[in-house]
């Protein structure tokens, strides 16, 4: 089931609208109740991270990153995982500048703090997303968040975070992560929404915690 051979020729598949409500309600009440067991779940872990963070820079500990969702634009909630002058860096440095405007990403960011290092390999910068999930603006399953300026980057394909939450994780979180293009991350993005089912998002879900401890780049 390769996304880059069947991305060009993907449709969305219309059924029984109550079916589909149905599995959108189911969707929503599994977000809702996994979100929750989450929360409950990795709070400590949470407030650990929280307190390194805080200590090592004296910073912010949470990060929101503008991003969009079928309801308009909203914060997402990470830990913080760069230096307080991040941003700065990456003006001050054309090259580098460059490099992240190509995939919105970079390997080996040198932004990261002795922290950030850690909890982005292992994704656990991304723990607080589960309050967006609570608040319905993400999923936990759903294609990767993007900016507003990235939109442009998905050209046609963009109408599908007019009508999907983006998720926590993903089929290019546990599939491709930052080893495939930012073309291929586009194409794995479709594949999951004209593909999607809950049978779809509970394979997603069984395997997002083995690609996290493997530690293959970030969520």
């Amino acid at each position: 089931m390769g996304p880059a051979s069947s991305a060009t020729r993907l449709q969305v598949i219309p059924g029984p609208q109550n079916a589909i409500k149905r599995e959108r309600l189911l969707k929503r009440l599994v977000d809702l109740v996994g979100s929750i067991i989450l929360l409950l779940l990795f709070s400590p872990v949470i407030l650990l991270l929280a307190l390194l963070i805080k200590v090592h820079d004296g910073g912010r500990v949470i990060h929101r990153r503008r991003v969009v969702g079928p309801a308009g634009e909203f914060d997402a909630f990470k830990l913080r995982s760069m230096r307080t002058d991040a941003d700065e860096m990456l003006q001050r440095d054309p090259q580098l500048r460059a490099k992240f405007e190509r995939n919105f990403k970079l390997q080996n960011d040198p932004r990261l703090t002795p922290v950030g290092k850690i909890i982005r390999k292992l994704s656990l910068d991304e723990l607080p997303q589960l309050v967006n999930v609570l608040k319905g603006e993400m999923s936990l399953v759903g294609p990767r968040m993007i900016t507003p300026p990235e939109l442009k980057r998905y050209g046609d394909a963009g109408w599908i975070f007019n009508v999907v939450k983006p998720g926590l994780t993903g089929y290019w979180q546990t599939h491709g992560r930052q080893e495939v293009s930012y073309k291929q991350r586009v194409q794995m993005d479709l594949f999951y929404v004209n593909n999607w089912s809950l049978a779809f998002d509970l394979e997603i879900l069984l395997n997002t915690p083995m690609t996290m401890f493997r530690g293959s780049g970030a969520l």
